[in-house]
């Protein structure tokens, strides 16, 4: 019996991104537009160009990975699915014993008042942590209804 996939796996499924025509409109793209369906690791790999004492919000993530594909938008679902298998695996390395600088810095697209922040394995306290030592701590709640 298969065990339940680890988000490393998860993060590595293999899949490369595309861009699809909607027939509807689709979480604030309309019908012909064309969207992003992005991959984990292209998240991951995203995530890994925040600079340190900065944050990112999923909208801008969204933005950037559209732009750089030629796209009208990104799916909002996938993204946000994909961020959270990036913060996973990021966290699945660290309580392997990896150090946090060594990871990807997930902390730096995680709202402090977000779902997902509330979701993550390693707890808020862990994102709070990290984003107090780079000095976002205190703006990293309200960012993410921009």
């Amino acid at each position: 019996m298969r065990t339940r996939k680890s988000w490393q796996e998860k993060l590595d499924n293999g899949r490369e991104p595309k861009v699809v025509r909607l027939e509807k409109s689709f979480g604030g793209i309309p019908a012909g537009a064309e969207m992003l369906v992005s991959t984990p690791r292209e998240v991951d790999l995203f995530l890994r160009q925040v600079p340190s004492g900065q944050l990112v919000t999923l909208d801008e993530i969204r933005n950037k990975l559209a732009s750089k594909h030629g796209s009208d938008g990104a799916c909002p679902m996938s993204t946000a699915m994909f961020l959270r298998i990036a913060c996973e695996a990021a966290w699945e390395q660290i309580d392997q014993g990896r150090d946090p600088g060594e990871v990807t810095p997930f902390w730096r697209a995680v709202p402090l008042d977000s779902p997902l922040a509330k979701k993550l394995s390693c707890g808020e306290g862990f994102v709070r942590k990290m984003q107090k030592q780079e000095g976002t701590a205190s703006s990293a709640t309200s960012r993410s209804s921009r």
